[in-house]
C-alpha cells in the first residue's frame, strides 16, 4: 500500500505483485541519499530472546526508511499450498490493520506521502516502510500495527488472491515472454528443489490457500527468532528502543529453518521449449553455482561477469558482439546470481538474498529465425571466456569499471540499507566495502581461475520462449547449423566469417533432454 498510486508497469512479469508498492517507495517518494562521510552503520547480531538490528543513522536526511525482514519466504510453502508465504507478505504489507480497513489506511498515508508494501522472495521477506521524519510519529503507529495486528479481511484477501492469480495467469503465461522465459529458466534449474517454484506461487497452490492459511503461516513463521529491524535515515534517537519493544509482541520462535538440498546435476543440454503466440523468441540460459556473496570467488566472477555481460550496458560482450556489432535484439546480458532490476533504474533489487545461487545469460527476444543463432552464439562466448580467459588489459578496464560503477548502487539511504541487510544474510561486511576490498586484490589469474572453477558451457539449462515450439526443438535435434539473417546485408568479411563459426557451433542436445510445454500449463502446480 502507498499513499501515492503505486501504478502496474505492464513489463515486471513475474515480481509485479511485489514491486509495485516498493516501487513506489524507492522512486514515488524520491528517497534521499544521506550525507557522505555522515552515515554510520551499525548491525547486530541475534542473540536469544533478543530482535536483531540492522542500523543506518543519517541524521541530516530528513527520510526515515524501515526495513522489517523476517527469514521467510516460498520455501516455507506447504506442498499443495505454493503461494502462500507470498500471500501473507501482501496480505500484511498491502491490507488494514485491526482499527482500520486497507482503505483507511491509505487515506491516512496518502497525505504523508509515505508508503508501505512487501517484498517477498524465496528466503526472505521483507515489509518495507518510508516516511518523512516530520510525520513519523503517526507513520509508525500504522506500520507497527500492519506487522504486529494485521487485519486479515476477508475482502483484502479476495483481492489480493485475485490479482496474484492474475499475475501469473494472463501477466507472466501471457503478456510477459521475456520474465516468462527467466522464470522457465529456474524451474529448470530448480526442478525438485524448494526454489522449483516461483516467489507467487503455483496456479493450483494459490486456488487451495485459505485465510485461515495466511493466519496460520503468519504465526508460524513470522516470529522473533526469524526477524531483523532495518531502520536507516533521521529517526530519533528512541526509535529503535520503541520498535524492539513492540515487536517482542510477535511470537518468540518457528520452526528452525533445515538446510538446503543441492540442485540437481545438469548433464548435458536441458531445454525446455514453450510453446506460445509470440513475435519474437526469449530465450534465458544458465545452471547452478556453488558461490554467493560469502564467497572469496565471487568477488572474481563479478569481474568476468561485467566483461562478458553487465546488466543493461554496453561493458559486456554480449551486448556488444549479440547486438552491437548483428542487431539481433535489445540486449544481452549475464549474471553471477539471482538478479531483479529495480524499478526503473539499472541496478539490482536489494532484499533477495539467497543461500544458493545460479549463472545465467539473458537474451532478450530475438527475430524467431535468429533465436538458434544467438543460443550459438551466447554459449560460444561463454565457452570462450572459459577456454581463453579475460586479458590484462581487458580485466584491468573492467576492475577499474565495477570498482566506480558498484558505487552507484547506493545512491539512497533504502538501497543502502537493503544492502546492509543483505550483507547481514550473508554474513559478511558491507557489500559495497567488499567490493571495494576485494576488487584490488584480484589478479586476471585469480579471475580466470575461477571462471574454469565455477562456470559451464556444456552442462546448461535453456529455456526458449517460442511460437514455433516443434521447428526449434527439430532444428536443436537435427544439429545442422542455424544462419543468422541480417535485416540489411552487412559487408564485414570478419563479421561472416565468424558468423559461419557461430551457426555451426555444436549444441549437445538429445532427445531425452528437450521438452515442449505450452505456456497455458505452465505454474499449473
Amino acid at each position: 500500500m502507498s499513499g501515492r498510486s503505486t501504478g502496474r508497469d505492464p513489463g515486471i512479469g513475474r515480481s509485479m505483485l511485489r514491486a509495485a508498492a516498493v516501487t513506489a517507495l524507492a522512486v514515488g517518494i524520491g528517497l534521499a541519499a544521506s550525507d557522505e562521510g555522515r552515515t554510520m552503520t551499525k548491525t547486530t547480531t541475534r542473540k536469544p530472546g533478543e530482535i536483531a538490528t540492522s542500523l543506518l543513522p543519517s541524521p541530516q536526511s530528513p527520510l526515515v526508511e524501515f526495513r522489517v525482514q523476517f527469514h521467510v519466504g516460498s520455501i516455507e510453502d506447504p506442498k499443495g499450498r505454493e503461494g502462500l508465504n507470498a500471500l501473507t507478505a501482501m496480505m500484511i504489507g498491502e491490507g488494514g490493520t485491526q482499527s482500520l480497513t486497507y482503505r483507511e489506511v491509505t487515506d491516512r498515508l496518502y497525505p504523508m506521502a509515505a508508503g508501505i508494501g512487501a517484498q517477498p522472495d524465496r528466503e526472505v521477506t521483507t515489509l518495507i516502510g518510508a516516511v518523512h521524519r516530520d510525520h513519523l510519529a503517526p507513520f509508525y503507529e500504522i506500520f507497527s500495527d500492519v506487522i504486529l495486528r494485521p487485519r486479515f479481511d476477508p475482502a483484502d484477501f479476495s483481492r489480493i488472491k485475485d490479482r496474484t492469480l492474475a499475475a501469473l495467469e494472463t501477466q507472466l503465461r501471457g503478456n510477459d515472454d521475456e520474465n516468462l522465459g527467466k522464470a522457465a529458466l529456474e524451474g529448470l534449474i530448480y526442478e525438485g528443489h524448494p526454489y522449483g517454484h516461483l516467489e507467487l506461487g503455483t496456479l493450483q497452490g494459490l486456488k487451495a490457500i485459505t485465510l485461515d492459511d495466511v493466519k496460520g503461516h503468519y504465526r508460524k513463521y513470522y516470529t522473533r527468532d526469524r526477524l531483523v529491524l532495518g531502520v536507516g535515515g533521521g529517526y530519533p534517537k528512541g526509535l529503535i528502543d520503541t520498535a524492539k519493544k513492540d515487536l517482542a509482541a510477535l511470537a518468540a520462535a518457528g520452526p528452525q529453518r533445515g538446510t538446503l538440498p543441492a540442485p540437481r546435476l545438469l548433464e548435458g543440454m536441458n531445454v525446455l521449449i514453450v510453446d506460445k503466440p509470440a513475435p519474437a523468441t526469449a530465450v534465458s540460459i544458465g545452471h547452478p553455482i556453488k558461490v554467493t556473496r560469502s564467497d572469496k570467488d565471487f568477488y572474481a566472477l563479478m569481474v568476468a561477469n561485467s566483461y562478458l555481460g553487465e546488466h543493461r550496458t554496453f561493458n559486456g560482450r554480449l551486448m556488444n558482439k549479440m547486438r552491437g556489432e548483428r542487431g539481433l535484439n535489445y540486449g544481452d546480458y549475464s549474471y553471477i546470481e539471482n538478479f531483479i532490476q529495480e524499478g526503473g533504474s539499472h541496478f539490482p533489487q536489494t532484499g533477495i538474498p539467497r543461500r544458493q545461487q545460479h549463472f545465467s545469460v539473458w537474451i532478450r527476444p530475438v527475430a524467431p529465425s535468429n533465436a538458434l543463432f544467438a543460443v550459438r552464439q551466447a554459449v560460444r562466448e561463454v565457452q570462450m571466456l572459459i577456454d581463453k580467459g579475460m586479458t590484462r588489459e581487458d580485466f584491468e578496464a573492467t576492475r577499474k569499471y565495477l570498482l566506480n560503477y558498484s558505487r552507484l548502487w547506493t545512491q539512497s539511504i533504502g538501497r543502502r540499507l537493503g544492502y546492509q541487510l543483505d550483507s547481514q544474510y550473508y554474513g559478511t561486511a558491507f557489500f559495497i566495502d567488499r567490493i571495494q576490498q576485494e576488487l584490488p586484490k584480484l589478479k586476471v589469474e585469480d579471475v580466470n581461475a575461477a571462471v574454469k572453477r565455477h562456470l559451464s558451457a556444456r552442462n546448461l539449462a535453456i529455456a526458449i520462449v517460442t511460437d514455433d515450439a516443434a521447428g526449434v526443438r527439430d532444428r536443436l535435434l537435427s544439429g545442422a547449423p542455424t544462419p543468422i539473417t541480417y535485416q540489411t546485408p552487412t559487408t564485414s568479411e570478419a563479421l561472416l566469417k565468424e558468423d559461419k563459426e557461430i551457426e555451426a557451433w555444436p549444441l549437445p542436445v538429445e532427445a531425452a533432454r528437450v521438452r515442449v510445454v505450452p505456456a497455458r500449463e505452465m505454474f499449473e502446480r
